[in-house]
């Protein structure tokens, strides 16, 4: 079992590693699967009280009472009709009330953006309106709060499941296969999920984080992500840079501005301004970056980034200098 870790994340908020809320709807498309599922709970439970009193009976009422119970307009009532028009009506309800989560590749939406799974991270890319990408990130996805954001959700090796349960239900990630699901989040927060299909490994350490900005603060944040160039501040942070490339980084990850364009690991581009590291595992500062580069195995086991053990102390302080500055 992973550490409990607290990480703030604004406001009278906080990470602590627990599973994040099912039943507290942030958005309109949460709302709906909110409200299904209470008068899922309230039927389950009318039902649970209705056969709990006629085996009740059953057991201890009078005869003539018993006698009732057991007969043919009962059994065909109780075994038959209540089921066949309860069930029909909450299955046409239910899917009346959901229809709105139901997306496509046409639909308007005042964001695109596409999430792609990874064993065991999340590829995060900002589309213009024709589809092509603005901006990379990993792990952690930003919005404008009050706007709809249309998700198209893809699987780079296994199946997955995108499930962020404040903001909307759960759709799978299917190689070779596009889905999409739109999410949208009423006010300024951030709200966690979690990967919902085992894809093996790590699964369980598989998080994301939804980072909803007021509508010109993501604007800014957008254009800043779009126009991205990087160069090192001096110190350890340029040394750090130096190892970066050395040590083979660059071969797994990208850095938009720098000669690193690897694909295999997450985009970094944006690592020190990101709230977690190891996909919503561990909070993001100078030590915890140290010890995910040095030997990330112990903290994530079977994730796909090997240990570093021969980096020195002081390597890998100016490595995590060098990312600390990449927001």
């Amino acid at each position: 079992m992973s550490p409990r870790i607290s990480i703030p994340l604004g406001p009278g908020r906080l990470f602590d590693g627990s599973p994040p809320p099912v039943l507290d709807p942030a958005g309109p498309y949460a709302g709906s699967i909110t409200l299904l599922s209470w008068v899922l709970f309230a039927i389950a439970a009318l039902v649970l009280a209705v056969v709990g009193t006629a085996l009740w009976i059953a057991f201890f009422g009078k005869a003539r009472t018993r006698q009732r119970l057991g007969g043919t307009m009962v059994v065909w009532a109780g075994g038959i009709v209540f089921p066949v028009v309860v069930l029909t009506a909450l299955l046409v309800w239910g899917l009346s009330l959901t229809a709105s989560l139901s997306a496509g590749k046409g639909d308007v939406a005042d964001l695109r953006v596409r999430v792609t799974g990874e064993m065991w991270w999340w590829r995060v890319a900002y589309l213009d309106p024709r589809g092509d990408v603005i901006a990379w990130d990993a792990n952690e996805l930003h919005v404008p709060a009050g706007r709809t954001v249309l998700v198209e959700l893809e699987s780079g090796d296994v199946i997955h499941s995108f499930w962020v349960p404040r903001l909307s239900g759960k759709v799978d990630m299917i190689p070779g296969r596009r889905n999409f699901v739109k999410i949208q989040a009423d006010r300024p927060g951030v709200y966690s999920g979690q990967c919902a299909e085992y894809c093996g490994g790590p699964h369980a350490l598989m998080g994301f984080v939804v980072v909803a900005h007021e509508p010109a603060e993501f604007s800014r944040l957008l254009a800043h992500m779009a126009a991205v160039s990087r160069e090192p501040k001096g110190g350890i942070a340029a040394e750090g840079q130096r190892l970066f490339d050395s040590a083979g980084c660059s071969a797994c990850h990208r850095i938009a501005g720098t000669g690193a364009n690897g694909l295999a690991g997450p985009d970094l581009t944006f690592v020190g301004r990101r709230r977690t590291l190891g996909a919503g595992i561990l909070p993001n500062n100078r030590g915890t970056m140290m010890g995910w580069i040095g030997d990330s195995q112990a903290i994530k086991p079977g994730n796909r980034m090997p240990a570093y053990r021969v980096l020195s102390a002081d390597h890998l302080q100016s490595l995590a200098a060098y990312l600390e500055q990449q927001k």
